[in-house]
């Protein structure tokens, strides 16, 4: 007795080995007449699998390249439709370049960055000083991510580097709240897991 496992791996799961039999059979006629009406038939069948896709724009058009898919593109016949060819099948897309933005402090992040050029170009003012209590208080929260200890001078010393030295100011003019690193969940989490399940 064979079992599918043992049988050739099919080309479409979707449409069973019945379906790809047929195809083969297809394939093997050797009049181009019955090829056609064979493959009409196919279609038929084919679509009748999956009615709910009727209304779906080419829906025909796509079966017909399913039935070129399966066949291996060896069924020779006039084909209702421009079928897909197999070097377009097994082409690889093509590469997305992804935007690599070059940061000074990657902690930070690159729209902090341009933040800071945004309050380099403020005039001197309250809103300005607003502005710059903000960047402060999330820099050191984006800092407190990646390193436990932190200190207000560094905050303040990075961005006046980031700033490219235009915005100074006094450690005691500005208050930076503190904040407490959020312990990692999913790791306590799966800890508490693994214990429940020794026990």
């Amino acid at each position: 007795m064979e079992y599918n496992t043992q049988l050739k791996k099919l080309i479409l799961p979707e449409y069973g080995r019945n379906i790809q039999n047929m195809v083969n059979y297809c394939v093997d006629l050797e009049d181009k007449e019955q090829r056609t009406k064979c493959a009409n038939s196919l279609i038929d069948i084919m679509g009748n699998m999956f009615p709910h896709l009727r209304n779906v724009n080419d829906f025909k058009h796509i079966l017909w390249d399913h039935l070129a898919i399966m066949s291996d593109f060896k069924l020779d016949i006039d084909y209702p439709y421009e079928i897909i060819k197999k070097e377009e099948l097994i082409a690889h897309p093509s590469k997305i370049e992804y935007s690599r933005p070059t940061m000074k402090y990657r902690h930070y992040g690159k729209t902090l960055e341009r933040m800071i050029d945004y309050a380099v170009e403020m005039e001197e003012g309250e809103e300005k000083k607003q502005l710059i209590h903000l960047l402060l208080t999330q820099m050191k929260k984006s800092y407190t991510q990646w390193n436990r200890e932190v200190d207000d001078a560094t905050i303040i010393s990075d961005l006046h580097e980031l700033s490219n030295g235009k915005i100074k100011i006094d450690h005691e003019d500005y208050n930076i709240p503190t904040f407490r690193t959020q312990p990692n969940i999913s790791r306590h989490r799966s800890k508490a897991i693994k214990n429940q399940r020794r026990r």
